[in-house]
């Protein structure tokens, strides 16, 4: 009973300190993240060999323990050759699918700030984590872009959105290659047969929206009206696909602009897009300058699906998931600004949209059966979230009005720039601006597994015979980008 006494008698603050956790507690992805932590600034110093594929480098990262720490983790995938942590070699070890354990010299105390510095090379090509890659390897190089994991096959990091920080990207790869990454282009300087790219973001950006381009590109540059920088970048060998790609692409800041008037500012200092020379079949929204597919341009310019892209810096990046539930956030909202283009482009109106999209599919088909709200981690790109997200809009639209419904979209952003949210936050804002309860309309849009009695409001245009209403010319061009991003 003594000895009993006298341990619970010790204060708190003489526990010994306690690793972090492998994950941050998404229950969509168990192991995505690390707890005890938070990352403020990486710094990239990296050298990549597209012959070989071979990357190479040195990652600092900037972080502060969020709790006294005896050890912590880091999601990378590549060799690591040594980390130190306050300018002391640490212990490390790999665990897990993509684990990377560090036992720095001394714990760190709660509040500390930590500077760790991890050298690291590899194949990227060759990894594999849980059967797949994030890395694409093409003729000239390779690329990183994936969703919701993208940056273990090139940088070490606290891979969940909810750990935001700013980036320092620099890269040099031989002479007559190009290295393209997120945020504005700082400096490019040559020597001795190779050249250094250096680029910045300053604002907070999530690890799956980090990018990595290297290969044979042409790349424009321009300034919007503005003064930001817009660069854009083709690879060389897109052979046919480059002059839809370009026509599409060169009009991102236009496109921007226009999203200005739904959407509020532009949250970022820069903007652009990318289309390296991949195989791969989807877009994604890579923080102020998106990867573009060749095969989205594979049937002629395609200004829809940069729509979406762009639409998403303030639906997805800007403001990010909470959890990987709430990706209706990002992809109804996305998928509403095509259909609001569609209408700018007189190709069918957001409601003959939505009217098509509710008709077209029986109450007995699967498409009802998943919940945009809470999808489920096998369903976080079905075409539910995207078109049923973008009904659920719609109906909100019918409910509170223009004047209340575009209010929402342009304060929503703003109220949460550089954050993340929740669907319900979402909800509980949209309550607030309109006065209006809505838990109801949310709830038979993004969470019932069925289809609701009636659709996002009165259906228009002239119907079919079998009383569908007529596809709007908008329709095929939309789902040309509806393509899952993830794996």
């Amino acid at each position: 009973m003594a000895a009993a006494s006298l341990l619970l008698a010790v204060p708190a603050s003489a526990a010994e300190p306690a690793p972090g956790a492998p994950g941050v507690g998404d229950p969509y992805y168990p192991d995505y993240g690390n707890g005890g932590y938070d990352v403020s600034h990486y710094d990239l110093r990296l050298t990549y060999q597209p012959k070989t594929d071979r990357l190479s480098g040195t990652a600092t990262l900037l972080a502060t323990a969020k709790q006294d720490l005896s050890r912590f983790n880091l999601d990378f995938a590549l060799d690591v050759a040594e980390v130190r942590v306050n300018g002391e070699k640490a212990r490390f070890t790999a665990s897990g699918a993509h684990e990377l354990e560090i036992t720095p010299a001394k714990p760190l105390a709660k509040g500390e700030r930590a500077t760790v510095v991890v050298r690291y090379a590899g194949v990227p090509s060759t990894v594999k984590v849980n059967g797949f890659t994030s890395w694409h390897r093409t003729e000239d190089g390779g690329v990183a872009a994936n969703e919701p994991e993208a940056a273990w096959w090139w940088f070490p990091s606290n891979d969940h959105p909810t750990d935001k920080a700013s980036y320092d990207v620099s890269v040099a790869v031989p002479d007559g290659t190009q290295a393209i990454s997120n945020g504005t282009l700082q400096s490019q300087r040559s020597k001795a047969g190779w050249t250094r790219w250096n680029w910045r973001s300053r604002a907070p950006q999530a690890t799956y929206l980090a990018t990595l381009a290297v290969g044979k590109f042409d790349i424009t540059k321009d300034t919007t009206d503005s003064g930001l920088p817009v660069i854009n970048a083709y690879s060389k060998n897109l052979g046919e696909h480059e002059g839809a790609a370009r026509a599409s692409v060169e009009r991102t800041a236009e496109i921007t602009d226009w999203l200005e008037g739904y959407f509020g500012k532009y949250p970022f200092d820069a903007l652009g897009g990318y289309v390296p020379g991949t195989d791969t079949t989807y877009a994604l929204e890579t923080q102020t300058r998106p990867f573009y597919s060749p095969d989205d341009f594979a049937d002629g310019s395609n200004t829809s699906v940069v729509v979406h892209e762009m639409a998403h810096q303030w639906y997805g990046d800007s403001v990010s998931v909470k959890g990987w539930k709430d990706i209706w956030i990002n992809e109804g909202f996305a998928r509403y600004a095509q259909w609001l283009w569609s209408e700018d482009q007189g190709e069918g109106t957001a409601q003959e949209l939505a009217d098509y999209a509710y008709a077209s599919r029986p109450a007995g088909d699967a498409f009802w059966k998943v919940k945009p709200g809470d999808p489920g981690p096998d369903n976080q790109f079905h075409s539910a979230v995207y078109d049923r997200g973008a009904m659920a809009l719609q109906a909100l639209r019918k409910k509170v009005g223009d004047k209340d419904f575009f209010a929402i979209l342009k304060g929503w952003p703003a109220e949460h720039e550089g954050g993340n949210a929740t669907v319900g936050d979402f909800v509980s804002y949209a309550e607030k601006i309109s006065g209006e309860p809505l838990a109801r309309l949310f709830d038979t849009w993004l969470y019932q597994p069925s289809k609701p009695a009636a659709g996002p409001g009165a259906a228009k245009g002239a119907l079919t015979a079998q009383g569908t209403p007529k596809q709007p010319r908008s329709w095929k061009k939309i789902h040309t980008a509806d393509h899952p991003h993830h794996r």
